[in-house]
């Protein structure tokens, strides 16, 4: 069974996604689940994560609610107010919800780049990891060596990198990325998702070759036991649609990883923590 361990869904018109202006045209519009699906049934995708987009807790609860409704979701990473004192609380509360297994800040759009390190956040999520829940890290490689302090001070944090931390595949391989995924990699409670990245490539046209020198570099930090697939649906439809993700993936793994099960499904399933079953 093939989990995608990184997707979205929205609807427009519940008006708290910052980043929808001016996106292009092909996100303005309501993705939901009965889109996904056929695409699921289609390419074999039995369980799925759903991933927050906009940073409000009224997306967390519509996003629970959802998932609640649909078999195939198997878990929910929200958002929450990660600087509210009352923090530790509304934790507590989402904790105890079937499916949520973790917590995302869109650590990309914030400009102070040393936010992750302030005290608040940092006792937020001294929280998540005291829950056991995962942490989606959502950055640029500007952000690594944030990344690292943090991870230095907890170590006990169960992190996962969203889309390789957001190469420039489209300019190639950079210092600073490359020797920060290396940095990050050290903690062996961190995973990597292999997501996201046709998005990063040229606009006017990427190929597998474009990936590969992202995903070897990425594979041989983390192994094939740290590494989760995710679509990064609807998103990469500004790039490629469903099919395109999936083969370009396989395509620019190793060979003998083209069809892993691990980076395809178990890997996802451990760090989640999915214990939904699909009927």
């Amino acid at each position: 069974m093939f989990v995608d361990a990184h997707h979205h869904l929205w609807a427009k018109a519940r008006g708290d996604y910052p980043w929808m202006d001016g996106a292009p045209e092909v996100l303005q519009r309501d993705y939901l689940a009965a889109d996904l699906a056929p695409l699921f049934g289609r390419f074999g995708i039995g369980r799925s994560v759903l991933i927050q987009a906009a940073p409000t807790q009224e997306e967390t609860d519509f996003l629970l609610n959802i998932a609640q409704e649909t078999d195939f979701i198997a878990g929910v990473v929200g958002w929450l107010d990660m600087e509210d004192e009352n923090f530790p609380e509304r934790l507590a509360y989402y904790a105890g919800k079937p499916k949520f297994v973790g917590v995302r800040p869109m650590l990309q759009d914030i400009a102070d780049d040393d936010w992750i390190l302030s005290p608040a956040v940092m006792r937020a999520l001294r929280e998540v990891a005291k829950h056991g829940l995962a942490f989606d890290v959502l950055i640029y490689p500007r952000h690594l060596p944030q990344i690292v302090k943090m991870l230095e001070q907890l170590p006990e944090l169960r992190a996962v990198i969203d889309h390789l931390a957001k190469p420039p595949i489209a300019k190639g391989i950079c210092t600073s990325w490359r020797d920060g995924i290396e940095q990050v990699a050290a903690f062996k409670n961190v995973y990597c998702k292999i997501s996201g990245m046709i998005t990063e490539a040229d606009p006017d046209g990427w190929t597998v070759d474009d990936l590969r020198p992202f995903v070897a570099h990425t594979v041989k930090m983390f192994g094939p036991e740290r590494l989760i697939f995710g679509s990064d649906w609807p998103v990469c439809l500004t790039a490629g649609n469903y099919s395109d993700v999936l083969a370009a993936t396989m395509a620019a793994l190793p060979r003998e990883l083209a069809h892993d099960r691990r980076i395809f499904g178990e890997n996802a399933i451990r760090f989640y923590d999915l214990k939904h079953e699909v009927t």
